[in-house]
């Protein structure tokens, strides 16, 4: 787990930039469309987050 975690964390990204490189090459609106899933997973996790750091801190509304 020493080396896993560092090691996919750099790997990672380098990975999802190549296939939206490749994407691009092989259709332009792929690499749209890749770019837009992303943003939307990207919106889910920090809605996520923000709720799960309210809930933290107690100010939760009930």
């Amino acid at each position: 787990m020493r080396i896993a975690k560092p090691l996919l964390l750099i790997s990672t990204p380098i990975g999802v930039i190549a296939g939206i490189r490749e994407a691009w090459r092989f259709h332009w609106w792929l690499a749209v469309l890749m770019v837009g899933l992303l943003a939307v997973i990207s919106v889910f996790i920090g809605m996520t987050v923000r709720v799960a750091a309210r809930e933290k801190s107690g100010s939760a509304q009930r």
